[in-house]
């Protein structure tokens, strides 16, 4: 008898879904990834066929953050291994960042 974790990835690339549910992990180590400075104005709430969609605490933060994309695709990308994450999507909170 197989471990789950032994037979999973296996399924999920067989079933075509495994790039989709390695990209939830860039959701999960997005705060890890780019940092505490960004990580306290940001939250990652969402993974979609290669962007990651991240609420941004205001406007300011939105247009650095917008000249920063590559350079943070770089090292999110760096950070999980593999090239999952081919753009990033930036939108104003409303209501600030809840944690």
């Amino acid at each position: 008898m197989q471990s789950i974790s032994g037979v999973l990835p296996a399924l999920l690339r067989k079933l075509g879904l495994e790039a989709g549910v390695m990209g939830w992990r860039a959701v999960t180590e997005w705060p890890v990834a780019v940092g505490p400075g960004v990580a306290r104005h940001t939250r990652a709430v969402g993974f979609h066929e290669g962007t990651l969609l991240v609420e941004v605490e205001g406007s300011a933060w939105l247009q650095e953050l917008t000249m920063l994309r590559r350079d943070l695709v770089r090292k999110l990308n760096q950070h999980l291994g593999a090239p999952l994450v081919r753009d990033l999507n930036f939108i104003n909170a409303r209501g600030g960042i809840r944690r």
